[in-house]
C-alpha cells in the first residue's frame, strides 16, 4: 500500500475525533498524500539514476574526477580547428563552451571538452600534432569516491528517518500535528534531493573528463618571439605610468595631511623657541639699545 492510500485511509480514522470540518479535513490530508506521493516518485526516479550505469561502460566503483589544461599555438588555425571538431565525434566528447576570438596580430579559439574518462587519454595524446607547439600541458585527478559513498549512506538514513515520520502521521489525532509531522517530512525530502543532486553531479564529473583547452595562430607571419611592444606603445604606457606615480604621490599626501599639519606646527614652535633662546643670551644693554634703535626709527 503506497503512502497516499495510507494517508487516505488515515482520513476516515481522523473524521470522528477532529474539530474541523470534513470537507476541509479532507482536502488537507488529500493534499498531503498527493504532495508525498510526487516526493516518493522524485526520489524513486534519483535512485534510478543513481543506480544506473551511465553513458559509459566504466569502473563505478571508483569516483575519479580528471581535469586538464592544455596552450597550444599554430601554425594553420582553420584546419586544426576543423579537424578538431571532427575528431571529438569519434571519441564521444562534445564541447561544453567554446569562446574564439580574432585581432590583428591572432585569431585564438578558448573550449571546454568533455570526454568518457576511458577515452580521456587517448583524446589528450591526440591533441598535439606536427607543426603544434605544446606551451602548457597540466593533469590533475581528485578522487570523490569517498564522498559518493558517505552521500548515498546519508541519503539512505534520511530514507528511514522519512518513514518513522511517516509512521508518525498516522498516530496524529489532530490537523496542527499532521501539519507538523509534514513539515518535518518536506525538510527531510529536500535533504535527500539535495544529497541526490550531489551524488548526481559528482557521477556526472567523475564520467566525463574536463579538457580546458586553447589553441591560437599568429596572423601575417607573426610569431610569438617577434611580438614586441612598439615605440608608440612605450610612450603610451611611460605616460600611464607617469601619471599613475603621480596620482599615488597626491593621494598619499593627502592620506598622511595631519603628519604634515603637525610637521609645519613643530618646525614653527622649534623656530621661535630658537630665537627665545638667542634673545637670552644677548646682553640686556644690548636688548635696550636694539629696543631704543626700534622705538627711534618708528
Amino acid at each position: 500500500m503506497s503512502v497516499a492510500d495510507v494517508q487516505l485511509k488515515e482520513v476516515a480514522e481522523l473524521k470522528p475525533s477532529l474539530p474541523l470540518e470534513e470537507k476541509e479535513l479532507n482536502k488537507t490530508v488529500a493534499g498531503i498524500a498527493a504532495t508525498d506521493t510526487s516526493s516518493n516518485a522524485a526520489s524513486s526516479s534519483n535512485d534510478s539514476i543513481l543506480n544506473s550505469g551511465g553513458p559509459t561502460n566504466i569502473d563505478w566503483d571508483k569516483k575519479i574526477i580528471k581535469n586538464a589544461h592544455v596552450t597550444l599555438e599554430l601554425k594553420d588555425y582553420n584546419a586544426y580547428n576543423s579537424s578538431l571538431h571532427n575528431k571529438l565525434k569519434s571519441y564521444g566528447a562534445y564541447i561544453a563552451q567554446e569562446q574564439e576570438t580574432e585581432s590583428d596580430d591572432q585569431i585564438a579559439n578558448d573550449i571546454t571538452i568533455k570526454v568518457p574518462v576511458e577515452k580521456f587519454d587517448d583524446l589528450m595524446n591526440s591533441l598535439p600534432g606536427d607543426g603544434i607547439k605544446v606551451l602548457e600541458k597540466t593533469i590533475s585527478t581528485e578522487d570523490v569516491t569517498g564522498e559518493v559513498v558517505d552521500t548515498k549512506a546519508r541519503i539512505e538514513a534520511k530514507k528511514e528517518v522519512r518513514a518513522r515520520y511517516l509512521d508518525l502521521l498516522k498516530q496524529a489525532k489532530s490537523m496542527k500535528d499532521i501539519l507538523e509531522v509534514q513539515d518535518e517530512i518536506n525538510g527531510i525530502q529536500e535533504d535527500i534531493e539535495s544529497a541526490s543532486g550531489r551524488v548526481n553531479y559528482l557521477t556526472h564529473a567523475a564520467a566525463y573528463s574536463t579538457i580546458n583547452l586553447k589553441y591560437y595562430q599568429f596572423l601575417n607571419g607573426i610569431a610569438s618571439k617577434d611580438i614586441k611592444p612598439g615605440f608608440l606603445s612605450n610612450v603610451s604606457e611611460a605616460f600611464k605610468t607617469g601619471s599613475s606615480v603621480i596620482t599615488n604621490l597626491i593621494l598619499f599626501f593627502i592620506s598622511i595631511w595631519p603628519l604634515v599639519i603637525a610637521g609645519i606646527l613643530l618646525i614653527f614652535y622649534y623656530q621661535k623657541l630658537r630665537l627665545k633662546k638667542s634673545l637670552a643670551h644677548v646682553p640686556s644693554n644690548v636688548q635696550n639699545a636694539q629696543v631704543s634703535d626700534t622705538t627711534a626709527a618708528q
